[in-house]
């Protein structure tokens, strides 16, 4: 074969080639960005879910609310989440007579460090250095259907 032809084959080539896997790298890209996105706002459901189920401001719509964003996050938790979760939910369920506010505390934390592990949140301290507290607004209103 002629060398100009050659080179205007592997020239040609690369037109198409090189496009086509750009395409597709930014598309995977984009695919991946869009999952995070949908797994992030699922977790902040979960999250805020736990207003609704902590002190004074626990109600029955909280906890139904907080029982529905758990269950919706069994579809894309990582193993890590879902066994802090399940141990979060055993510890704070009104089937366990034994709860502990320091168990509560830790298995709280390691839900949240597991969900921000999962995200991939920059600077994402160790288990061991990271506490989370839920917080309650300290009222007790009558409006708790």
């Amino acid at each position: 074969m002629d060398t100009p032809v050659t080179v205007a084959m592997i020239t040609a080539s690369a037109a198409i080639v090189v496009p086509a896997i750009s395409f597709y790298l930014t598309k995977r890209k984009e695919r991946h960005a869009d999952w995070q996105r949908y797994k992030f706002d699922l977790y902040k459901e979960l999250v805020q879910s736990l207003s609704g189920i902590v002190g004074t401001d626990a109600s029955p719509k909280g906890n139904r609310r907080f029982a529905s964003a758990c269950n919706t996050v069994y579809l894309i938790a990582s193993p890590g989440v879902l066994e802090a979760l399940h141990r979060f939910r055993t510890e704070t369920g009104v089937s366990n007579p034994n709860t502990s506010q320091e168990r509560h505390d830790a298995l709280l934390s390691r839900l949240e460090w597991e969900i921000r592990k999962d995200l991939s949140i920059p600077k994402n301290p160790k288990l061991n250095q990271f506490k989370a507290r839920l917080g309650c607004s300290g009222t007790n209103d009558a409006d708790k259907r």
